[in-house]
């Protein structure tokens, strides 16, 4: 019963990635008082089983079981959990009360031998020598009873059990669907900057600016690069409508230098298959997708579904938008937002015309290099047209990954990942305390893991949070260090690392905008002077390449400190499943109050470490790392811990593996 991880009862795929932990659940009894084994398994596009493995009892007298399951490439796999009458489990639970309360002592010994004798048949030469010999063990009356029960639960005979049990009445699930798609749908770091403003030159004297160019922008992918960043995500590339355009500060009069917002897509140069003229040709766009591909750089653009009044669509097909009753067509509004410069387009006049025309623009920059797209605002278009979009161009195309931006109720954003869209933008940009942390880690690494793959942005052109405005550097490490370890996705808009951070008077927004105008950084100087946190934000980036526990989702355990303000978390992955000797495990713990140093103990769950009795020293205590200082600690279950947010807000502690 209640197994998961199972979307709309199968209906939609849960997702995954490659070598990626799969948790799976399941209610599983029988009547009486026999034992129960539980296995779950993997099967291949193909429908062949690849792996089994054997679920363990979650919580205490529940009947619920979970294990881990880890696809190893992509395609359309399945999976299914099977139930079983455990024959060992019960014969030894059986034999261990009785033989210490003296009662039927030699017939439950029988009852093993012949347990083991029969299971010893059909099994490889090996493992029927290990079942063999404990049944004559077991049968050797000669021996102490002691000895001839051990023999029925030694290590060889357990280690045969966890490869292969014993298992009779066996029953399963259906097969439930499990889409896997390529790494970067689920792991990776993106940052984003406006082409226009990479290389943009202003003129001392004139005060007129000089737009940067893709060819200009190609520049700074070795600083994207060198930072540890996988996606390079650009605004809108298209040519920018003239009517309604907006100023500086988001103003309703522009200046006739004024460049516009990069979202009011469309003029007569052409629309979302057109380049903005001051960018270059397509020629250029080309170009600078090879070289972000040199540099291990993917490029993803903004697919905005909305028009300025200068699109030629606005002309060529004014059903694909809202008419009002005065004869005017209606332009975007999110209250009190106004956006004049933008027409929304309504899908309900043709939706077969406008939809075949976007799986059109979609398929042609496909062509140009690009796999990754982030749509703007899907939550404002109907959920049916985007799960034929995606699947129409997954079907061609199972490499293109979609980001939905999707601010919106929780119920349409998981609506979207269920309809397709492999990433979405979360709430983790407005959960501050520890308390809203716990419980938003919690929700998308266990909860909504199966249909919903976060992507931590720290920054957005649009969203400049107070606690970025008024928490000063602290805030800034603060926010990366949680977004980096707690999801295997994060982003990150430029200027946060010059520690950007003054807003618009009354507004969550920046001042100055960079949608509204050229921006010009000296990101190099900044680090030179020692103003930028661009090395802190490379160290996070190196930290997830080198811990593989990172890059999964479902893996979060979260812990306990005595400080309100102080979150503890770790994350857990054993490289190769049966070699204990390759885990990789991390503690993180933030003081999540940028303004102070807080002190406290830090008590940690030590079964969520997965330690072993070698990993411990002599005195009871294991050794932590300290990914980001160096330093190194005796740690054990309860730790103090002093993070000052003015020097380091941070631990990232790498557990120290004696085996």
């Amino acid at each position: 019963m209640n197994v998961t991880p199972v979307v709309e009862c199968g209906r939609i795929p849960a997702k995954a990635i490659p070598g990626e932990d799969l948790v799976v659940g399941a209610t599983v009894f029988r009547e009486g008082h026999d034992l129960v084994g539980v296995s779950a398994v993997l099967y291949d596009p193909e429908g062949l089983e690849v792996q089994r493995v054997r679920m363990h009892p979650v919580g205490i007298g529940l009947d619920r079981w979970g294990g881990l399951l880890r696809p190893e490439s992509t395609g359309n796999w399945s999976f299914a959990v099977e139930g079983w009458a455990d024959v060992y489990g019960t014969w030894h639970h059986n034999a261990e009360v009785k033989i210490a309360a003296c009662v039927d002592v030699e017939l439950m010994l029988a009852e093993g031998t012949a347990l083991f004798t029969a299971a010893a048949a059909g099994r490889s030469a090996e493992d029927a020598a290990v079942f063999t010999a404990a049944a004559n063990t077991l049968a050797d009356s000669g021996l102490p009873v002691e000895d001839r029960f051990a023999a029925g639960s030694s290590d060889a005979v357990l280690a045969v059990l966890e490869k292969e049990p014993i298992r009779d009445l066996v029953t399963s699930s259906e097969r439930f669907p499990l889409l896997v798609e390529r790494e970067r749908a689920g792991r990776g770091s993106w940052y984003e900057f406006f082409p226009r403003s990479e290389g943009a030159v202003l003129d001392p004297t004139t005060r007129e600016w000089t737009s940067g160019t893709f060819r200009t922008a190609a520049r700074s992918l070795e600083r994207v690069a060198g930072m540890g960043f996988d996606v390079i995500y650009l605004p809108p590339v298209h040519p920018i409508g003239t009517t309604h355009r907006k100023g500086p500060n988001n103003t309703l009069v522009a200046g006739p230098l004024d460049p516009g917002s990069p979202w009011a897509i469309g003029a007569s140069e052409g629309g979302h298959d057109a380049i903005h003229p001051d960018l270059g040709t397509f020629e250029d766009f080309d170009a600078f997708v090879d070289t972000a591909r040199e540099l291990n750089l993917e490029v993803a653009i903004d697919l905005a579904l909305q028009a300025s009044p200068d699109h030629p669509w606005v002309s060529s097909h004014p059903e694909w938008f809202t008419t009002r009753v005065d004869g005017s067509i209606a332009y975007a509004e999110n209250p009190p937002k106004k956006y004049q410069d933008i027409y929304p387009l309504n899908f309900d006049n043709d939706y077969t015309g406008l939809s075949e025309e976007i799986l059109r623009i979609v398929l042609m920059w496909i062509g140009h290099g690009v796999k990754i797209f982030r749509v703007d605002n899907p939550h404002t278009k109907p959920l049916k047209f985007w799960e034929w979009l995606i699947k129409s161009v997954n079907d061609k195309h199972p490499d293109v990954i979609f980001l939905a931006e999707a601010f919106t109720r929780p119920a349409v954003m998981h609506a979207l990942g269920m309809a397709g869209f492999q990433q979405s933008y979360t709430y983790f940009t407005w959960r501050n305390t520890r308390k809203e942390l716990e419980e938003y880690f919690t929700e998308v690494s266990s909860e909504t893991a199966a249909f919903f793959r976060p992507n931590f942005f720290v920054n957005t052109p649009d969203i400049l949070t107070e606690f970025l405005q008024y928490g000063g550097p602290g805030a800034f490490k603060i926010r990366a260090a949680l977004a980096s370890t707690a999801s295997p996705l994060w982003g990150v808009y430029a200027g946060y690392e010059l520690y950007e951070h003054v807003a618009r008077p009354g507004a969550e927004e920046y001042i100055d905008n960079e949608k509204f105008e050229y921006k010009q950084r000296d990101f190099a100087a900044a680090e030179a002077e020692g103003r930028s946190l661009a090395p802190y934000i490379t160290r996070l980036n190196e930290i997830r390449r080198s811990h593989p526990a990172l890059g999964d989702l479902q893996n979060l355990t979260v812990h306990s400190s005595t400080d309100e303000a102080t979150i503890v978390y770790s994350k857990h992955k054993q490289l190769r499943p049966g070699d204990p000797s390759s885990r990789d495990t991390l503690i993180i713990v933030v003081n999540t109050d940028p303004h102070s140093a807080r002190e406290c103990t830090v008590s940690l769950d030590l079964a969520g470490l997965h330690l072993d009795p070698q990993d411990f020293n002599e005195d009871g205590t294991y050794w932590v790392d300290d990914l980001i200082s160096g330093q190194s600690w005796r740690w054990g279950e309860h730790n103090y811990v002093r993070l000052d947010a003015h020097i380091e807000p941070a631990h990232i502690l790498s557990v120290r593996r004696n085996s």
